[in-house]
């Protein structure tokens, strides 16, 4: 009985991951150009034109939450978080329900602890990042930060199998939509 509730997790889940993945160009590679500091920076000033430069990443405001966006150039990775509050008050009843989170309903961005907070983030290798995945990771990422405690939603299709309920878009089809002219 254990193997066949697994199965149905997890088949549950393919078949939601399958609806919301990019469609690959016609030759079945990545028609847009690898993602550098210096292209990221542009779709991050195209949403919001008030983010800063921060070391090596941006701070920003997407939907009135500051964003700290990092790269790694030697690493070939990116990381938007969001922080949540303090870890050392997450009881176990909250530790248990982000992790349920992140099983089903947080998608591409995750709860995360570091440095005794908890965090919302995004993490994402940076050359193969796409703007629509950067732009969708970015409202995940705050989605989930603004529904701690009560939806635990990256705002995305949910994957399926777990213990969420269904989820709310609204903001990644904001950010979308204002990508679109990027």
């Amino acid at each position: 009985m254990f193997r066949l509730a697994i199965f149905l997790i997890f088949a549950a889940g393919s078949l939601a991951a399958q609806e919301v993945a990019p469609e690959a160009s016609p030759d079945g590679l990545n028609a847009e150009p690898p993602m550098t500091y210096e292209r990221l920076g542009n779709i991050l000033f195209a949403l919001d034109p008030e983010a800063q430069p921060h070391g090596p990443g941006f701070q920003m405001t997407v939907a009135g939450v500051q964003v700290l966006v990092i790269t790694d150039i030697n690493a070939d990775r990116m990381r938007a978080m969001v922080a949540v509050g303090n870890a050392a008050d997450l009881s176990e009843e909250d530790l248990t329900r982000v992790m349920q989170a992140n099983f089903d309903s947080t998608l591409d961005a995750r709860y995360a602890i570091a440095n005794g907070i908890l965090w919302a983030a995004f993490i994402h290798p940076l050359s193969l990042l796409e703007k629509d995945q950067l732009i969708s990771g970015l409202a995940q990422t705050v989605n989930i930060a603004k529904t701690y405690g009560t939806l635990y939603s990256g705002g995305a299709a949910e994957f399926g199998g777990g213990d969420s309920t269904d989820l709310q878009r609204a903001l990644i089809e904001e950010l979308l939509k204002k990508g679109e002219e990027i």
